[in-house]
Parts: C-alpha cells; structure tokens; sequence
C-alpha cells in the first residue's frame, strides 16, 4: 500500500473558467473540505500528478493555490459541527 501524507489544498482562482477546472482537479483527491480548502490524503506520485495539474490550469500571475502538508504527529483540534480528518490508511477514488 502507498503511503499518504495528510495535506490540504487551498486555491483563489480569478477566473469561473479556471476555478470550475481546479475544483474538478482537487476534488478528484480530496476526502473532504469545503469551499476552496480540501482534505487530500496524497502519495507522492499523487502529489505530483495534482500539482502538475494545477499548473496547467492556473494563472501564475492571477490565480494562488498552496498546498500545505500537515505533521500527522500533532494533535488535530476542531470546533463546531467539524469532522476530524478521515483515516488516510483507506482511499477510495472512484
């Protein structure tokens, strides 16, 4: 099995056209989210593949995406109706 590292994926896209394809790009490795910021549990070659991806589709000069991995060793606090983070150890692409 892969190993996954925890990241999260946000964006600010200026263009409808663009961000309809981003999220569409996103999505397809998120676990969950909301709005631009999303849940992806990424292999390497994942990682790779969506960067790449975004890439193609974003505007350096007007667009932002970051992608951010996070330290599975911390301890992960929510507020509200938030879901914790879903176990990476199992991912369904489909």
């Amino acid at each position: 099995m892969k190993k996954r590292q925890l990241y999260i994926a946000a964006y600010d896209i200026a263009d409808n056209k663009r961000l309809r394809k981003a999220l569409y790009a996103v999505r397809t490795y998120a676990s969950g989210g909301q709005k631009s910021v999303y849940e992806c549990y990424l292999s390497t070659s994942e990682k790779v593949a969506l960067l790449a991806e975004i890439n193609s589709i974003i505007n350096l000069q007007e667009d932002r995406f970051m992608l951010l991995k996070l330290d599975t060793r911390c301890r992960v606090r929510i507020l509200g109706k938030a879901v914790p983070p879903q176990d990476g150890s199992f991912y369904y692409v489909g």
